[in-house]
């Protein structure tokens, strides 16, 4: 398998940033690591090895990135600031990290421009969301697991503008009927999964929500909720990962 690593200078973060590409050509695939994670997680962690025949194939590259979630999700100082961050990591991404990916992926494909698939866990499933709800000319399939759809969970009672456009919960249920993104979202490809067993009482209130509020807006969603005995861990995310990612790719 092909594998590239690099660091750039995030101007909107004021750090260094660092993601690998796995893959010679194939469909872009933007995953998104767990609550602090880092951009080797998904390979340290063996998720790699459910994409690896998919990725060898040449039907998938999959790019990973750097969260700065100690700095503002998972922190616990001043909301203001925090959010605020957030949001700057947001823009990176849009603005200096996914501009680049195109360009990987535009020269693997002989210069075709695919949209990004965008795949998250856990908290990384809040990021992944939001990605693709706020920014559909650029995602067209989301695929998340065990996720907790609002930020309410991490701000508890602080709210503003950015804490709102950074809560899917909250922005979609509030998005008028006529919105020209809600035929974007019919476009693309959306699976939501959680479990019912430890650890996912919080993420199965959350991801049944976002279940009705995409069939309330004429939304098509697979959401589904799997046994008792399956729990917020990596050994439910991979055979998670190996039933749906076939689904969601082809």
């Amino acid at each position: 398998m092909k594998i590239e690593y690099a660091k750039r200078y995030s101007n909107l973060l004021g750090r260094d940033m660092e993601y690998k590409v796995y893959g010679h050509t194939g469909k872009p695939i933007l995953c998104v690591p767990c609550q602090g994670g880092r951009f080797f997680e998904f390979e340290d962690m063996k998720m790699l090895d459910v994409y690896a025949p998919y990725i060898e194939r040449g039907d998938i590259q999959v790019f990973t990135i750097d969260t700065i979630d100690w700095e503002t999700i998972a922190n616990k100082g001043n909301p203001t600031w925090r959010i605020a961050r957030h949001e700057n990591w947001i823009r990176y991404i849009m603005e200096e990290a996914l501009p680049e990916f195109s360009h990987i992926s535009e020269q693997a494909n002989g210069g075709y421009k695919h949209k990004f698939k965008v795949v998250g866990l856990s908290l990384g499933a809040l990021h992944a969301a939001t990605l693709f709800f706020r920014f559909p000319d650029s995602f067209d399939g989301l695929m998340g697991f065990s996720g907790i759809y609002s930020n309410e969970y991490y701000f508890g009672g602080y709210h503003d503008d950015l804490t709102y456009y950074n809560s899917p919960e909250q922005f979609l249920k509030n998005m008028p009927a006529d919105h020209p993104f809600l035929e974007k979202y019919r476009q693309g490809k959306i699976i939501l999964c959680v479990g019912q067993g430890a650890w996912e009482e919080d993420t199965l209130v959350s991801t049944r929500n976002m279940g009705e509020i995409l069939h309330f807006k004429g939304v098509n969603a697979w959401v589904d909720v799997w046994g008792k005995d399956v729990k917020h861990d990596w050994d439910w995310w991979y055979v998670q990962a190996a039933y749906f990612l076939p689904k969601f790719i082809y």
